[in-house]
């Protein structure tokens, strides 16, 4: 029987305390009036109002007593964004019709898109309008390989359009990005301390991994908080020059937020979103200068030179295009950078840089410096050709170090990484000289130990390629915080290709 408080499209609001991440899901039981009269089935896209907000969320219906036939539940996400509180009456209507999807299954044919088009899908997407499959038949239409470089412009300048974008009084704001697949690969954590002490702005948003064993928020979230909302990141960079923060906490560009959420259980990250996702957080970060680091390699995200020409030209045509300066790096990626693999290991490695440990990782810092130092001549802060050794004074001095702690306490305090309390060395089977790494695949394994989730979870490396090993002797430690995960990892190298490939002496 209907609440005598409800109206014939209200239901009463029960908490539930269901995480589906961040996807906004409504829960009605298939006998309520709602689901009767306006015919809602499970998967049904409906519009959620309460308290003058609104979201679109995916219908799941419930057959069992959980919910009466006059409650509704709620996502944790949806709740949050609704700002829910339990008891409250909310409004259950139908959708608006959404006629960006046109544009959509014009771009699944091979068609080309213009600027409306993606102004439409954008907007859409950034507002929750769209469902979990809509937002992956976009993304797979733009990872076709059907998308030119005008189009490619014109997805990055919707998605600037649809969020915020941060203003700073200074003419040049330097933004550093890299591309990924190398495990890691942290010198964000070592160039932005650089940077902001030799005086220039640099206002970091970093994403969590996607595809890897922890993305640089990941690694910066086990030294200090990353999730800030806009307020506190401009407090922060006026403070101390820089920050490093989750990109999906300050909202910058939200449409980005939804199409990551989807990529990641797809494993996807193609040339066309891959360019308007990093040129349009950039932009909405205030940058003005940014300096992408590629690096390519065998098992790296990107395979050749070739590939990574085409690349880089498009990133720094479609920056220019929006005005942002963009000056592409490339790097080898034929191994993973410095020992730790894992969000903590990765954290001890940047560490032990800025602190100038003797058994700090030379690949790490060298490529950190070379960095920076391209950064600061790209911002034209030193002149060309002094750029790796003003980085360096600033490492070595400790002006760095001072500037990294400096920002970790601006963003809510300093945390020495933790341990994992299982490991297990994992040694040779046989002896010879290590010519190839698999990074795909160490990479796997880290993550099956539990990383980034666990933060103390991942691969703590021994060897590096050309190094010649004898029969017995350690590869890596692999690091897990229950036992069951790290029996889960090694069952899995079991049945996995070769990680280390080597030639016999």
């Amino acid at each position: 029987m209907v609440s005598p408080a409800a109206k014939p499209d209200q239901l009463r609001l029960k908490w539930l305390g269901i995480d589906t991440y961040r996807q906004p899901v409504i829960f009605m039981h298939r006998d309520c009036h709602i689901c009767r009269s306006e015919g809602f089935a499970a998967q049904a896209r409906v519009r959620v109002e309460l308290k003058g907000r609104e979201i679109i969320a995916t219908l799941n219906v419930i057959e069992s007593g959980l919910l009466g036939i006059d409650e509704a539940g709620l996502s944790t996400w949806a709740w949050q964004a609704l700002a829910a509180i339990e008891g409250e009456l909310i409004v259950i209507r139908h959708p608006p019709e959404l006629d960006s999807l046109a544009g959509v299954r014009a771009k699944l044919y091979g068609e080309t898109l213009n600027q409306a088009a993606f102004d439409a899908i954008i907007t859409d997407i950034a507002a929750g309008r769209y469902a979990d499959i809509h937002v992956a038949a976009f993304i797979a239409a733009c990872a076709a390989g059907h998308m030119l470089e005008a189009e490619v412009v014109s997805l990055t300048r919707a998605m600037v359009g649809a969020g915020t974008r941060l203003q700073w009084p200074q003419a040049i704001i330097a933004d550093k990005h890299c591309i990924g697949g190398l495990p890691g690969n942290r010198t964000s954590l070592i160039i932005v301390p650089i940077i902001a002490a030799a005086g220039l702005l640099i206002p970091k948003t970093s994403s969590r991994a996607i595809t890897s064993p922890a993305g640089t928020a990941d690694t910066m979230d086990v030294l200090a908080t990353v999730t800030h909302d806009l307020a506190s990141m401009r407090r922060i960079v006026e403070r101390e020059g820089g920050c490093i923060v989750w990109g999906g906490a300050v909202g910058l560009s939200p449409a980005d937020d939804a199409l990551i959420s989807i990529e990641r259980p797809l494993d996807l990250d193609s040339p066309a979103p891959l360019v308007a996702s990093v040129i349009s957080k950039k932009i909405a970060a205030g940058s003005t200068h940014a300096i992408i680091d590629i690096p390519v390699g065998p098992t790296a995200k990107v395979r050749s030179h070739l590939a990574a020409r085409k690349l880089g030209d498009l990133l720094e045509h479609v920056g220019a295009e929006l005005g942002l300066a963009v000056q592409t790096i490339y790097t080898d990626g034929l191994q993973p950078v410095g020992r730790g693999i894992g969000p903590a290991l990765e954290a001890r490695d940047v560490l032990a840089v800025l602190r100038q440990d003797v058994d700090a990782p030379l690949d790490l810092r060298e490529r950190a410096l070379q960095l920076a130092g391209g950064l600061l001549e790209f911002c034209r802060a030193v002149r060309e050709g002094e750029g790796y050794l003003s980085a360096e004074k600033l490492l070595v001095s400790g002006q760095a170090h001072a500037k990294f702690m400096a920002i970790c306490e601006a963003q809510g305090g300093f945390h020495e990484p933790t341990r994992a309390r299982f490991t297990h060395v994992v040694v040779a089977e046989r002896g010879g000289r290590i010519v190839d790494v698999g990074n795909r695949r160490l990479a796997r394994i880290a993550k099956l130990a539990g990383a980034p989730k666990a933060p103390s979870a991942g691969i703590d490396l021994h060897v590096a390629c050309w190094s010649r090993i004898e029969k017995g002797a350690p590869l890596f430690t692999l690091h897990a915080e229950s036992p069951g995960e790290l029996q889960y990892a090694l069952d899995a190298m079991v049945s996995s290709p070769e990680i280390f490939r080597m030639e016999h002496e």
